[in-house]
């Protein structure tokens, strides 16, 4: 009996695109090293009980305003020194890890679903409906994000829960404006124009046709959205109108020790380090995922 020979055209060197795209965002080492910022600091906030030598909020008159020290024994004492309260300033630095990515998951979430809903609705239905939500969103943008945020958390009170709705609703427009954009653009081609023809239901066309194929450029601003709410948790805390005494967050830390800048520097340095350190990791994973999700910008 003759043998059937079956050739295969599929060329053994092409990949799932997802799996490309992660080859590509492995290759970025600023991208990695992003990564590994990141990941270092939700390590630290998931396991802030176990990591943390002292307890964040535990006061000692003895220890005030203690230097970068090792302990005589070589234990974890106090290597980054104490506050004028004798807080250890390592382990409210590891707690504030918790809050600031706290704010940053919950604020740029909530943007996030709320200007995704916005922008596709704006994008597919047009006219009247898009008119209206995007005049909404340019009111928004017109006002200074941060001021935006104090005047909303001035009105509902200052706390870390209005501090995250009050930034949450100014990065709404960001996300608004990415995907009406894409839905535009989307919802002239032949595959949304087969969904229509075959009657599919207007909500299965937004969400289940169209909306998969924005996720790229809303990964990125989700991203870069984390390294701005940090900063502007951290903003409004030095202003007294994010998280209050005595939770430990970097803007509050950096706010009570502004004063003792020339006695005591390291009470706002180290915070100040921690701040850098969390918006430059969001930064450069999101320039990293950029490239990588983007086919124009490969290699």
């Amino acid at each position: 009996m003759k043998e059937k020979t079956i050739i295969s055209t599929k060329d053994p060197h092409d990949r799932h695109p997802m799996l490309e795209q992660i080859s590509q965002l492995w290759r970025n080492k600023t991208a990695v090293l992003g990564l590994f910022i990141i990941v270092v600091f939700i390590l630290c906030a998931i396991f802030a009980p176990w990591i943390s030598p002292h307890n964040p909020v535990e006061t000692s008159l003895y220890d005030q305003l203690k230097p970068p020290v090792w302990h005589e024994t070589g234990t974890w004492k106090n290597i980054l020194g104490t506050d004028d309260l004798g807080r250890d300033t390592l382990s409210r630095i590891i707690y504030g890890a918790r809050v600031s990515l706290l704010v940053a998951v919950f604020s740029v979430g909530l943007a996030f679903v709320t200007g995704t809903l916005l922008g596709a609705i704006s994008g597919y239905f047009k006219g009247k409906i898009d008119s209206a939500i995007m005049r909404v969103m340019d009111m928004i943008l017109a006002f200074p994000y941060l001021l935006l945020a104090i005047v909303v958390v001035a009105y509902l009170g200052p706390n870390l829960r209005n501090a995250m709705m009050a930034i949450a609703i100014t990065y709404v427009p960001r996300f608004a404006r990415i995907v009406r954009g894409s839905v535009l653009e989307e919802a002239e081609k032949d595959y949304v124009m087969a969904e229509h023809a075959l009657g599919a239901k207007k909500r299965r066309i937004i969400f289940l046709t169209i909306l998969p194929n924005c996720m790229g450029p809303l990964i990125v601003q989700t991203t870069l959205s984390m390294a701005s709410a940090i900063l502007d948790a951290a903003a409004l805390s030095f202003l007294g109108l994010g998280a209050q005494p005595p939770t430990p967050e970097w803007g509050a830390m950096i706010s009570r020790s502004r004063a003792l800048i020339l006695r005591a520097s390291w009470v706002m340095t180290f915070p100040g380090i921690a701040i850098l350190l969390a918006v430059l990791g969001f930064n450069l994973l999101g320039d990293g995922l950029r490239d990588a999700l983007d086919p124009r910008l490969r290699d």
